[in-house]
């Protein structure tokens, strides 16, 4: 009864808008961001696993997450995520880590160097496309700069990306050097934000407005107790799922619904008659960024098996990977015995038994499709440089969810 309370009183708030003569002061942008529910404030469960304390990435000991979302006039929507798995030095503390690539559309730099020695030696950017080399360079500049890097030579900055070019006015590359600081520098524990903030501030997803989303599952102690968290960033088409209910299809929009109501198919015409033209379908363009994190601990053999099952949330909420679409994963793992060092020498590590792995891929795929359905949930309405997307219909997409029987 509470939870339809809740969402009764939500469901009677306006949709809010963005203004296009000027920003909006922040603590308006918050204010309607908490206006708007996450998936289990309408019922919207997820899997069979418990989410942590604060159902977000953070809720893997040690995880911090700090945003800088940037507005400027009628134009600019975007910004930047930071992720650090520790707060520690990351340069001379790594951690292991993996990248799977489900559809390789994209810019994630800093690929080779994980691939290649299996740890992360930086935190974690993620921006706009057109900004990702101007994020790495400000984030080598800030850790550069502190006070135990002074002989440090060579620094593998991994920035990934998804276009926002819809909402924002993306060749200005707007991202300066003290937004990534301040998204460093501002990096803590606890809850997220969520929606049309930090690298989702433009970000476009199903047709609605996409953005951040996080979400977390804490295994049962017999199946070792650990901790997952994902976040995401989300700028993809598809025919959104929530929960098997089919939202997208219902409520009208969804990735090929010209060639499919016009009896053209994939490859024929429009119901004007044009040839079908995938630059033009909006569902075709965009791609996924998602952040795996745990506690237990993994080599990064096992961390790219995890990856791997991110994909798998991923499809589950309605995406076929489009062309256009650049989805990757990163996973990593924050426990203490699995820590790397720059000392030679032979280094000894926990590894988790590969027939301990099953819980752990289960709580990846529900954190990842239930950290998608947050983000969409959470965005708001954005208006910006000549464009408005909608945030997801709170009441019309209930009523769907309750038609199928996919919330509790």
């Amino acid at each position: 009864m509470h939870r339809v309370a809740t969402l009764a009183a939500l469901l009677l708030l306006p949709l809010p808008t963005v203004s296009r003569q000027a920003p909006r002061p922040p603590a308006v942008a918050a204010r309607d961001t908490a206006a708007r529910p996450r998936s289990r404030d309408i019922g919207l469960i997820v899997g069979v696993f418990q989410p942590g304390t604060n159902d977000a990435i953070t809720d893997v000991a040690g995880v911090e997450v700090g945003q800088k979302t940037v507005i400027e006039g009628d134009s600019v929507r975007t910004g930047v995520t930071a992720i650090l798995p520790h707060p520690g030095s990351m340069f001379f503390s790594r951690v292991p880590a993996a990248i799977y690539v489900g559809n390789g559309f994209g810019k994630l730099l800093g690929v080779t160097q994980v691939r290649e020695l299996g740890e992360l030696e930086t935190p974690i950017l993620l921006t706009c496309t057109l900004c990702v080399w101007k994020a790495a360079d400000a984030m080598v500049g800030w850790l550069l700069a502190r006070p135990d890097m002074q002989d440090v030579r060579s620094i593998n900055p991994v920035v990934g990306e998804t276009n926002d070019g819809t909402l924002n006015d993306i060749r200005i590359r707007p991202i300066e050097p003290e937004d990534v600081v301040s998204a460093l520098e501002s990096a803590k524990g606890g809850p997220v934000e969520e929606g049309a903030v930090g690298a989702g501030a433009g970000t476009i997803a199903f047709g609605w407005k996409g953005g951040i989303g996080t979400s977390s599952r804490v295994l049962p102690e017999s199946l070792g107790g650990y901790t997952v968290g994902v976040l995401v960033q989300t700028n993809f088409g598809g025919i959104l799922l929530m929960n098997g209910a089919p939202v997208g299809q219902a409520l009208g929009q969804y990735a090929f619904k010209d060639q499919v109501e016009g009896g053209g198919g994939m490859g024929g015409a429009t119901p004007d008659g044009a040839p079908y033209d995938p630059t033009s379908d909006k569902q075709e363009w965009g791609s996924c960024m998602m952040v795996v994190a745990t506690d237990a601990p993994l080599s990064d053999r096992n961390l790219g098996r995890l990856a791997k099952r991110a994909i798998m949330g991923l499809a589950r909420t309605g995406s076929y990977a489009a062309n256009g679409s650049g989805d990757y994963v990163i996973a990593f793992s924050t426990a203490n015995g699995v820590r790397r060092t720059i000392t030679p020498g032979v280094h000894s590590v926990d590894d988790l038994n590969n027939v301990s792995m099953s819980g752990l891929f289960e709580a990846t795929v529900e954190a990842t499709q239930e950290a998608i359905y947050n983000s969409l949930l959470k965005a708001v309405t954005v208006t910006s440089n000549g464009h408005t997307i909608q945030a997801l219909p709170l009441a019309e997409t209930l009523a769907v969810l309750k038609k199928y029987g996919a919330v509790r």
